[in-house]
C-alpha cells in the first residue's frame, strides 16, 4: 500500500523508480520487485521501459480499491482456512467460532473495498502535515 502511495504521491513527476520508492519507503528492492510482479498481473501498476522509465499507477487513485491491491497480493480475506474451505474442517456446521471469523473477514473485505487509493493518500498527506506542525518553546 505504502509503495501505491508513493506512486501515486509522484505521479505528477512521472514514472517512479523502484530505487526512489526503496529510498522513501525504508523497504528492499526484491521484497519491492515481487510485490509489482503482482500488481502487474493485476493491472494496478504498468511499467514504463527506458531512461525515463518506471512505474506508473494504471487506473487513478480514485479508481483503485484497497480491496483490489490486497486481493492482488494476499488472495481472498479469510482469518481462517476453514472459511475459505470449509472442508478442511468436520466441525464447521457446529462450530460458533467458524461463524465469526466469516463474519470478521467480510467486516475487513467492506472495509476495504470502501476506501479507494485516493482515500489512503488524503490520510497520508493530513498525517505528514499534522508532524510537521512542531511547536518550541
Amino acid at each position: 500500500m505504502r509503495a501505491l502511495v508513493d506512486i501515486a504521491q509522484h505521479s505528477g513527476e512521472g514514472p517512479v523508480l523502484l530505487r526512489d520508492i526503496v529510498q522513501r519507503q525504508g523497504v528492499t528492492r526484491n521484497y519491492l520487485e515481487q510485490i509489482f510482479i503482482q500488481l502487474k498481473a493485476a493491472g494496478l501498476v504498468r511499467s514504463i521501459r527506458g531512461v525515463q522509465g518506471g512505474f506508473v499507477l494504471a487506473k487513478s487513485p480514485a479508481e483503485i480499491r484497497l480491496s483490489e491491491v490486497v486481493q492482488a497480493l494476499e488472495g481472498q480475506i479469510n482469518l481462517v482456512e476453514c472459511v475459505a474451505d470449509p472442508k478442511v474442517c468436520p466441525r464447521v456446521e457446529v462450530c460458533a467460532t467458524h461463524d465469526l471469523w466469516g463474519e470478521l473477514s467480510s467486516l475487513i473485505t467492506q472495509a476495504l473495498a470502501s476506501k479507494t487509493l485516493q482515500d489512503l493518500m488524503e490520510m497520508q498527506r493530513r498525517k505528514e502535515q499534522t508532524s510537521a506542525l512542531t511547536y518550541y518553546i
